[in-house]
């Protein structure tokens, strides 16, 4: 497992690096003379673009393994934020921000691929995916806070500077430090072609001819992404403040230790991934109806509620799709999620930047996720194929 850790230790490095950017980015583009409604153009800009990568990477990481996107996404990102540095205008940082949507798009799919892959079980296989959830969470509850500090001690110039060659030396580390998983070795049965011989059929996953996974099932992931991009459009703005960043940084944070609160619950991970999924959904969007609404609770605790949630439910949601994966074509279910994740954070931003001066961005979260929880009725809950013992079915691709 030497592979693992090291993974995480690079998705710790590069997710920090990333999340870095949420507090200082709409002040930066505001300081480039960016209006709100072409900053949630922009945010939706760049989670338009992971579409064309989203698709790509579906079939490419099952075919040529999640190693090589890994690095290229990882160099390619650092690149990238270093000519990000030097924009001088909003347009120009448009087109920086949109080419950096398409590389990264291949990131996430491509680590969750491999960390399925990794695992041996479809236990070690929900670990590992709450694992991930957990980096992420670990990364993103300091990252905010310091890259706001970076910006107030260095200025924006050399602080993406300093993110993007961060990301350039973890792209290169990983090229090293990464291995691909070993591949079962094929029984007697399978060197002769003949079909193989179980002993004991109920220990052992049915192998499936292609992902079983309802395309309903994909609503929640997009009213997921669509609520935390009106979110993190919304934030900078609250309460002007824009006129600090070190306080945009804190409340970033504060979502972000309430996901790491949850997440080291693991007796959560005992109760069944779709329920989850859906209860999470559900007090999720009750929490953006009661932010739109005012209520008198400080904007921290509701945020540190919200990341709580998040908590819950984004471990949930790769879990329960590896489920109903059937063990197979990990890249491609996982670009599908990431598919419907990139729709979400497009449509976001673009209905808050452009709505914010009618309606509350909150409640249009809180419609979207109530749209989604209802499409998924909570008493029919999608059925995973008969998994009785968690055995993973042997994979060609890695």
């Amino acid at each position: 497992m030497r592979s693992v850790v090291w993974l995480y230790l690079f998705l710790f490095v590069a997710f920090f690096d990333l999340h870095a950017q949420y507090p200082i980015l709409t002040p930066f583009a505001v300081s480039l003379g960016a209006a709100p409604s072409f900053i949630g153009l922009m945010m939706g800009i760049y989670s338009f673009t992971h579409l064309p990568g989203n698709i790509i990477a579906g079939y490419s990481i099952d075919r040529f393994g999640s190693r090589i996107f890994i690095v290229l996404s990882l160099i390619a990102a650092g690149v990238l934020m270093v000519f990000q540095a030097h924009v001088v205008n909003p347009w120009q940082l448009l087109v920086i921000r949109s080419i950096s949507g398409f590389v990264l798009a291949f990131l996430s799919p491509a680590c969750l691929a491999l960390l399925a892959r990794y695992a041996k079980s479809q236990t070690q296989q929900g670990k590992l995916m709450a694992g991930n959830g957990l980096i992420h969470t670990l990364a993103s509850v300091v990252s905010p806070a310091a890259g706001a500090y970076l910006v107030s001690q260095i200025g924006f110039t050399m602080a993406f500077q300093a993110l993007g060659i961060g990301l350039i030396f973890i792209g290169f580390m990983a090229i090293f430090m990464i291995k691909a998983p070993p591949q079962p070795a094929p029984s007697t049965s399978e060197q002769h072609g003949s079909a193989p011989v179980i002993t004991d059929p109920g220990k052992l996953a049915p192998v499936l001819d292609k992902p079983q996974v309802p395309w309903s099932f994909y609503a929640l992931p997009l009213a997921i992404s669509c609520s935390q991009g009106i979110l993190f459009f919304e934030l900078p703005f609250i309460g002007n403040q824009l006129q600090s960043v070190m306080d945009t940084g804190i409340l970033f944070t504060a979502v972000s230790l309430g996901a790491l609160c949850t997440l080291s619950m693991l007796f959560l991970n005992d109760y069944p991934a779709y329920a989850r999924t859906w209860i999470g959904t559900f007090i999720l969007s009750l929490l953006f109806f009661l932010i739109a609404v005012h209520w008198p609770v400080p904007l921290v605790v509701t945020l540190f509620l919200i990341g709580m949630v998040k908590g819950v439910i984004i471990p949930a949601l790769s879990h329960h799709l590896l489920i109903l994966s059937g063990g197979v074509k990990y890249g491609r279910i996982f670009s599908y999620l990431s598919i419907a994740s990139s729709i979400g954070s497009f449509i976001g931003p673009m209905l808050a930047g452009q709505l914010r001066s009618y309606v509350s961005p909150f409640f249009i979260a809180f419609l979207v996720l109530m749209i989604a929880v209802t499409f998924i009725p909570a008493r029919k809950a999608i059925t995973p194929p008969a998994l009785r013992t968690p055995t993973i079915p042997n994979t060609k691709a890695f």
